[in-house]
């Protein structure tokens, strides 16, 4: 990319999904699969988005995620604003969360046969 071009854009669209516009060199496409956004055959070349119904939140941290990559790569990158994260500097984690423990109970208790 050259000084003064075009921002990468990543906003979210009519239907809700978050996608990227602009022009991408093999760098930055890197860059934005790598923080999941999906490269998809269209008419006019490739649809970047990210998966449908991942949840507000994780659309968030992932589209801010892209943008500071691309930023740090000294990309011009425009995020729109409805996707910054909500709570700044609180990372939300990674993995599922875990069930709480099971509290010990005692078996239930035998029926004795009939006779």
């Amino acid at each position: 990319m050259t000084p003064g071009s075009d921002p990468i854009r990543i906003t979210r669209g009519q239907g809700g999904q978050v996608e990227v516009d602009g022009t991408l060199d093999s760098f930055a496409a890197d860059i934005l699969r790598r923080a999941g956004f999906l490269f998809q055959p269209s008419l006019r070349g490739h649809w970047v988005r990210l998966p449908f119904d991942m949840g507000h939140d994780w659309e968030n941290e992932a589209a801010s995620w892209a943008a500071d990559m691309l930023t740090a790569a000294r990309y011009p990158v425009h995020l729109a604003p409805d996707l910054r994260p909500q709570n700044p500097g609180h990372n939300p984690p990674s993995g599922p969360a875990r069930a709480p423990a099971m509290t010990a109970q005692a078996p239930p208790a035998r029926r004795s046969p009939r006779r």
